[in-house]
């Protein structure tokens, strides 16, 4: 089957993509539809912008609203997560004593916002040490609970950690943080199309995520959910037309976020396209496709296991579409350079093998992981010619 699917992905062909988890692919058709709005927009921009977008927005808010299992009242196009996280937090006020807390794992670009707003109001940043390998979720949710204290305000949470590939569990966590005063922000930049979502039922008042991604939308599109009692306080980075506009019609919160400047919308007007295109791959659907794809992620995983002769660094429900394991240690002359961290190893799979995979500086140099994506297009052939060359490699 995913030697069939293959071609629906601009992919190289010579190239064993093992790592759509940094910045998804999306498929040809899902690109011909949102070629077909470019070409809409071109043809009569103002009839499309001031006329027709809006109702356009709501439609895509719509089907994305069924897939998160949110309102689409409470829902917002943004960039990426990365902007849904600033969007929060350069929102939110803070002040002197307030502490904020976030796991080590955190997006390094994400926790730079932490970091900045912190700066800025006088406030502390507090790290949750969150153990890889580890031997259950439990050791996750005591690890980031046991670091919050009366003055923490707000938590930056992963759903799925970038590094390692873990799904945190988010809602124990959620429901934890909410009992001792703290609000919660999830990034979310892996959850949609990976795991299943339930947003109102999360409870959580911030979840940003992407959906060019697992769910495979062109890039530029993602989504900030919030819950009512907060979106008064949450307004886009840019501020537009919206801020006074005098419409009784619908909330602040669509209105600011409905128009933040002239832009292509093009992206998150395509999202409805890739859910239908996507869904449509399986007979199960997206049930059948995430369920593919993390016992991909899992057999993959124990090859590279095998190979580096180490145990399974975490219990295999912690994984979704990605699974991460330690290498040994980079030498001196390896170091990566930030900000996209490319390994020379990362660099030597491509031109040497053609393999597509990211090796991670973490926790720090010279600690290092391999990471693989495991999408539709992906085959067991690919992780298995992966395991053998980093035997011939390490």
């Amino acid at each position: 089957m995913n030697v069939e699917l293959k071609k629906f992905w601009p992919l190289d062909p010579k190239v064993a993509f093992l790592n759509h988890g940094s910045f998804g692919s999306c498929p040809l058709p899902v690109l011909d539809f949102q070629r077909a709005l470019r070409d809409r927009l071109e043809r009569q921009p103002v009839q499309f912008l001031v006329r027709d977008m809006e109702s356009l927005l709501d439609q895509a808010r719509g089907a994305l609203a069924q897939f998160t299992g949110a309102r689409p009242e409470n829902l917002v196009f943004v960039p990426n997560a990365t902007s849904g996280v600033n969007t929060v937090l350069r929102s939110l006020t803070f002040a002197p004593g307030d502490e904020l807390l976030v796991t080590d794992q955190e997006y390094n670009a994400c926790r730079n916002a932490l970091e900045f707003v912190a700066r800025r109001a006088g406030a502390k940043v507090v790290v949750a040490r969150v153990p890889f390998p580890f031997h259950s979720a439990g050791q996750l949710e005591e690890a980031i609970m046991s670091r919050v204290t009366p003055p923490t305000r707000l938590a930056l949470i992963d759903h799925v950690t970038s590094q390692t590939g873990v799904i945190l569990p988010v809602e124990r966590l959620v429901n934890q943080l909410a009992a001792r005063g703290v609000e919660t922000l999830v990034d979310g930049a892996h959850g949609p199309g990976m795991v299943p979502l339930h947003l109102e039922q999360l409870g959580a008042a911030y979840y940003t995520g992407n959906c060019h991604k697992w769910i495979c939308a062109p890039k530029a599109a993602g989504f900030l959910h919030v819950r009512p009692d907060c979106q008064p306080l949450i307004h886009p980075l840019t501020i537009s037309h919206g801020l006074n506009s005098p419409r009784m019609d619908r909330s602040l919160f669509l209105i600011e976020f409905g128009w933040t400047g002239t832009l292509d919308p093009s992206a998150c007007l395509s999202v409805p396209a890739a859910l239908r295109f996507m869904e449509g791959l399986a007979p199960g659907g997206w049930v059948e496709i995430m369920a593919r794809n993390h016992a991909l992620a899992l057999e993959g995983r124990k090859m590279l296991c095998q190979t580096l002769e180490i145990a399974p660094p975490c219990p295999d429900e912690c994984i979704g579409s990605m699974a991460s394991v330690p290498l040994p240690d980079a030498r001196e002359d390896e170091l990566a350079l930030p900000p996209l961290y490319i390994d020379p190893l990362q660099d030597q799979l491509l031109a040497r093998h053609g393999i597509e995979v990211p090796v991670i500086p973490w926790p720090g140099f010279p600690k290092r992981l391999l990471r693989i994506s495991a999408q539709l297009y992906n085959t067991r052939e690919q992780c298995q010619v992966l395991a053998d060359v980093l035997r011939d490699l390490l």
